[in-house]
């Protein structure tokens, strides 16, 4: 079956499921495959739950007509997603990076959609098959699409682009993040400038934080960019307020003036600059602009304040490097408390610089005053230090929970994989 011909069957079913416990009635269901699973063996199951048709790339014992075989499941997916993307003549925003990149995506997406019809990645679904179920989600009314694209190692933003074909794009930064699959950080800003790459190669736009001057060498060749920052560029804005959550004066907009967010953390400032430039890129109104900034709530543990009791613990556990913990332990160490407690899971994806990353944290710590320091899993346990180590953070939790702490701020970040998020659980 040609691409076309599925395409049609597309939009009488619009809805693609890969995962039969989430089947609804009238879904297509592909039948993707990996290491330790293979969707080929739920087709008929999928099809009893109520999916209209099953794509699978392996025979069935099922006569079904509704059983679709292709020579690849998840080529099909994105050569699908492809084909239903070529169908639209809107803005698609693109955004990757090391840190921000959800942060800013939902930003971007909140000021949008204040004022057109947009459509952006839900949760975690920034990978190559999180993207093309993204684009095959945009329905025909969208005036607007912010895609999000995720990376561990080269030409990985590089593929998404070919089915994604954004018109505009955005890289928050280029950190110490992943360098086991991209092979140092060189490779991270060759494999994010990706990005830049597919849109200098079609004449797109791009909006780049000026004070990063790797993005200004990245960048070189791009004809449209649109610049913010601390000190040039469209829209400038500078750090009013962090404690307990930032705030942003707009320094070269006076009708804009002050921006508060429900965002913790100084280091957002770029993150939220972004979305302000974007806004107005497009024609929001400051009022929109101000007003879907200042309603934003994150949530999936990130950058989230929690208030138990007397207590206040900042929640940033979704994900973690070498950059954005340092980012995140010395924001914490600027606020006003007189008890601060520091509850870290280990960096994911290092290499061979993992224990020197995670050493060099450990030195940081060292520079401030705190009063417990919880390090948990990783390669924290591959170097003598005089912190509280547990393997897990079960472990944590149940120490944590042990504790009696009042008036006290703490701060829980670690990799996903750690799920730091367990510490503060009831």
């Amino acid at each position: 079956m040609t691409i076309e011909a599925l395409y049609q069957i597309f939009l009488h079913h619009p809805t693609v499921q890969t995962d039969t416990r989430k089947l609804k009635q009238g879904d297509l269901f592909f039948a993707l495959k990996g290491p330790t699973f293979n969707g080929n063996t739920f087709a008929v199951k999928a099809l009893e739950a109520g999916a209209a048709y099953a794509i699978v790339d392996e025979d069935t014992d099922s006569t079904d007509e509704r059983i679709i075989k292709t020579n690849n499941v998840l080529e099909t997916l994105q050569q699908l997603a492809k084909h239903h993307r070529e169908q639209f003549n809107i803005p698609f925003i693109a955004i990757t990076g090391s840190n921000g990149k959800t942060t800013t995506k939902e930003l971007v997406h909140t000021v949008l959609s204040s004022r057109y019809k947009t459509y952006t990645t839900e949760g975690n679904l920034n990978n190559h098959i999180g993207v093309p179920l993204t684009l095959l989600r945009i329905k025909k009314d969208a005036e607007m699409a912010v895609i999000e694209m995720g990376a561990n190692h080269q030409k990985e933003i590089e593929s998404y682009c070919v089915y994604a074909q954004p018109t505009h794009g955005i890289i928050t930064n280029c950190g110490k993040a992943h360098l086991e699959g991209f092979g140092g950080v060189e490779g991270v800003r060759k494999g994010k400038g990706e990005l830049y790459d597919f849109i200098r190669n079609h004449n797109g736009t791009i909006f780049a934080f000026d004070d990063y001057d790797y993005l200004h060498d990245m960048s070189k060749g791009i004809k449209n960019i649109v610049l913010y920052g601390t000190k040039k560029g469209e829209v400038t804005g500078s750090v009013l307020e962090s404690e307990p959550f930032l705030s942003v004066t707009i320094t070269n907009d006076a009708p804009l003036k002050s921006i508060n967010t429900q965002l913790v953390g100084d280091y957002n400032l770029p993150n939220v600059l972004c979305a302000v430039a974007v806004g107005k890129h497009f024609h929001v109104s400051d009022e929109k602009i101000k007003s879907a900034i200042e309603s934003y709530v994150p949530s999936n543990s990130r950058s989230q304040l929690i208030e138990k009791g007397t207590n206040k613990i900042i929640l940033d556990a979704y994900n973690a490097n070498p950059t954005s913990m340092r980012a995140a332990i010395e924001n914490f160490s600027n606020i006003h408390s007189a008890n601060k407690v520091l509850m870290l899971g280990g960096m994911m994806e290092l290499g061979k610089e993992s224990v020197a990353e995670h050493e060099s944290i450990v030195n940081l710590i060292d520079e401030h005053r705190w009063k417990d320091v919880i390090l948990v899993g990783g390669d924290f346990n591959k170097f003598e230090h005089g912190f509280i180590y547990f393997e897990t953070s079960q472990e944590a939790a149940d120490w944590f929970h042990q504790q009696f702490y009042e008036d006290t701020y703490i701060l829980v970040k670690g990799s996903r994989s750690m799920q730091m998020e367990r510490v503060v659980e009831d």
